[in-house]
């Protein structure tokens, strides 16, 4: 099943933790939040969801 990452915005500190961890290097850390650079590049492995402290970035289950 194909998973989607989203980024709430609103809960993110820029802390730039997910910008780290990800294997792929898809995550930028901008001025007002994370930005998702190449999603269809996005292997779900879910380090950015597990390393965020603020629940602010997750894998959604697409259909």
């Amino acid at each position: 099943m194909k998973k989607t990452l989203v980024v709430k915005k609103s809960w993110c500190k820029k802390c730039g933790i997910c910008v780290e961890f990800c294997p792929v290097k898809i995550l930028e850390l901008k001025e007002d939040s994370i930005s998702v650079t190449s999603p269809s590049k996005c292997i779900g492995c879910g380090q950015c969801e597990q390393r965020c402290p603020d629940y602010a970035i997750y894998l959604k289950k697409s259909e």
